[in-house]
């Protein structure tokens, strides 16, 4: 009886923030934006500093320059409900009286989906030192709320007739959602695209085997990149395809998202012979049985916009992989 009643409790629980979330206003404001609530002296002074350059340092691979994210100031006092419903939030709360400092994460505050973050300190000095400490959980929040937003949005409206293939050569799902249409396949690669007039977001889906005993080391990963990208990317010439630059020295970092440890490179694509070129992300790792090395890269050419938006919402679909349940 007692097990039972707790259990209907937390239902209780559960059932009320369901229906508090659905009466929460939709999210105002552009993907990629963060109020960011200070006074005005704090932000122009070493706090603000230490914001900027945590949140909106240069985008790495990018053609242009584009900033992490765009941040806008708003003084606490002008803090109202037009700027509460915000997508992306970060306040500064400075204030002597405070019963402890530290860091406060929350969702769906004011509106949904929203992800909301706060220092509180006890001075300047303080919020300082917290925003040090605790920078890249900052900035993993917010990129896990971006990349969350574009992931629902991909199931909700997905485009159900690529799970086939990606599952297929993988064993696993990606959630692509409509636009995308799958331009080549062969048992080892497969190319899918959402191509527009003047953009293309593009993941590229392929696997090998395993051969070595670190294959995950950025000379490896590259290497057969640029071999798998030679027979399988042809540019629109003859003899062009697209390889890798080697202008701009391209990174590795070993990640784990949802149970799966990958290898995430980021560098810059350009095509052999022509003049087309644009940023790259990829994730690699061993498939189920471990034989084979899986890779997961999107691709952006947008010659004419930004790229930051489209490479943020072709990257964040590779964060959507998954492996088929039940699959061995």
């Amino acid at each position: 009886m007692a097990i039972f009643s707790v259990v209907l409790a937390l239902s209780g629980c559960a059932g009320k923030k369901a229906s508090r979330n659905a009466l929460l206003p939709n999210v105002s404001g552009k993907a990629g934006e963060i109020i960011v609530v200070i006074d005005r002296d704090s932000w122009e002074g070493d706090l603000g500093s230490g914001i900027r350059d945590l949140l909106a340092s240069d985008c790495e691979y990018l053609a242009q320059r584009e900033p992490l994210y765009s941040l806008a100031n708003v003084p606490q006092g002008n803090f109202n409900n037009m700027f509460k419903i915000h997508r992306n939030i970060l306040i500064v709360n400075i204030d002597p009286q405070l019963q402890k400092e530290g860091m406060i994460y929350q969702q769906d505050k004011w509106a949904r989906p929203q992800s909301v973050a706060q220092i509180n300190a006890f001075d300047r000095t303080s919020a300082v030192a917290i925003l040090k400490e605790n920078g890249e959980m900052i900035r993993e929040f917010f990129e896990q709320a971006e990349r969350g937003r574009i992931i629902a949005n991909s199931i909700k409206y997905e485009e159900l007739s690529l799970r086939q293939p990606v599952e297929a050569l993988t064993g696993g799902v990606i959630h692509f959602p409509s636009g995308y249409r799958l331009k080549k396949a062969t048992d080892h690669f497969l190319w899918i695209a959402d191509e527009k007039q003047y953009t293309n977001q593009t993941v590229l889906i392929y696997k090998y085997p395993v051969t070595g005993d670190n294959p995950f080391t950025l000379e490896n990963i590259i290497a057969k990149r640029n071999e798998i990208m030679k027979d399988n990317v042809p540019g629109m010439f003859e003899n062009t395809y697209m390889t890798t630059s080697t202008a701009i020295e391209p990174t590795t970092v070993s990640k784990k998202y949802h149970g799966i440890e990958f290898m995430e490179t980021r560098g810059f694509w350009e095509v052999y012979n022509d003049y087309m070129g644009g940023p790259f992300v990829s994730h690699s790792f061993y498939s189920k049985d471990g034989k084979d090395i899986i890779v997961l890269e999107a691709f952006v050419y947008a010659p004419k916009y930004d790229k930051r938006r489209y490479l943020r919402e072709v990257e964040s679909l590779l964060f959507s992989f998954e492996w088929k349940k039940g699959k061995k």
